[in-house]
């Protein structure tokens, strides 16, 4: 099938690429999806800055997803043509040891998230015009109006949900409610810290909410985000971490906080420094935000994190597989307690996926959003 996509060639590209592209049918374990939507998530804008660099270029973009099957290939089980699937930019197989152990969001499939590779067979799905083949953004590549990817990646929903709306639970929103109810634990009368209000960092806003944290201060420099958080669950504001550790003093009567969440665009290793000192004795910080995948140094006092008994945590998908927490999170949305409409700022058609990227640089948008043919969905 003959297509449009957007790609770049390199990793430090200026902007994002439209073209023509050719997409395989499904070999045994896969399928093809036309997909309704497309989050814009920053993770992709790391492969424009060189933060992210994959193993094969030119490379097809796109991580959150939500559409209609519409081939099955071989052996594919519990999926048939015209259901609608949410693509997870974590596959969960269900078999390999973190699977079998209740950790699907750290499936041996994933090994290949960076390899631009089909996980069938470590082949390409996507071509150009010209015959050149083409990686994929974690598996999926959902800047594409059709895409051919392995089962792991699809999670089945109920008809009646906006496909629109769950494209974003493919990463932004599970990745976000998780790492506050899931890995951070957060509980009911918690103070919370959420640095970073982006399309992650709005969920993890809404996760401990929904937890019942009697407190939680969103940390971003744009006033923008800051208002918006207030309409997801936060009780107050700052432009930064700085600012915040006389309030979290405050409301904490000392104490600070008992979760903090580092969800920024682009974390840095001095960033974890003020992260742990807005950290209460034996409570946890979680690292959410991607950063320079080369990057190794870190500023971390080490004689506060062992006297103090803190827990300095990654997080991946919130903590949580796929196939559980994408069905849990539209259970929250049809019962009003998880905003999904609400996050979308704005909406684009693929040939205006770089204004997309731009007006989230520029502090404009929560989340935006790629929408295809509505048509046909």
């Amino acid at each position: 099938m003959r297509t449009k996509a957007a790609i770049i060639r390199e990793p430090k590209q200026d902007a994002w690429e439209i073209v023509e592209v050719d997409i395989d049918d499904p070999v045994a374990g896969e399928v093809q999806v036309k997909l309704a939507a497309s989050g814009l998530c920053h993770s992709d804008e790391h492969l424009l800055t060189g933060d992210l660099v994959f193993e094969k270029y030119p490379l097809m973009g796109g991580h959150e997803g939500a559409g209609v099957v519409t081939k099955v290939g071989e052996g594919v089980i519990g999926i048939e043509e015209g259901d609608h699937v949410v693509l997870a930019f974590i596959p969960a197989c269900g078999t390999c040891r973190p699977c079998a152990e209740g950790l699907q969001n750290l499936c041996d499939n994933g090994a290949g998230l960076l390899s631009g590779k089909a996980i069938s067979d470590d082949g390409f799905r996507v071509h150009t015009a010209s015959g050149e083949d083409v990686g994929t953004m974690c598996l999926l590549g959902t800047f594409s109006p059709y895409v051919t990817v392995h089962q792991s990646s699809v999670v089945k929903i109920e008809k009646d949900i906006p496909l629109d709306k769950a494209a974003l639970l493919g990463c932004g929103v599970a990745t976000g409610w998780g790492s506050a109810t899931e890995i951070g634990r957060a509980r009911e009368g918690d103070v919370v810290v959420v640095v970073g209000v982006g399309g992650i960092g709005i969920n993890s806003v809404q996760g401990a909410a929904s937890a019942g944290a009697r407190a939680i201060v969103a940390v971003d420099p744009v006033e923008f985000k800051r208002e918006k958080a207030l309409e997801f669950g936060a009780t107050h504001t700052c432009s930064s971490m700085d600012e915040a550790m006389a309030l979290v003093g405050e409301i904490s009567w000392g104490r600070m906080a008992d979760l903090v969440i580092l969800t920024m665009g682009v974390v840095e290793g001095k960033d974890l420094l003020p992260g742990l000192l807005l950290t209460g004795k034996g409570r946890r910080c979680v690292v959410v935000g991607l950063g320079d995948m080369t990057a190794v140094d870190a500023q971390v006092s080490i004689l506060d994190l062992a006297m103090q008994q803190k827990t300095l945590q990654g997080a991946i998908f919130g903590g949580v597989g796929p196939r559980k927490q994408i069905p849990h999170l539209l259970h929250q949305y049809r019962a009003g307690n998880l905003k999904l409409d609400e996050l979308v700022t704005r909406t684009y058609r693929l040939e205006e996926i770089n204004q997309g990227y731009q007006d989230m640089r520029d502090g404009k948008n929560i989340r935006g959003v790629i929408i295809y043919d509505e048509q046909d969905w």
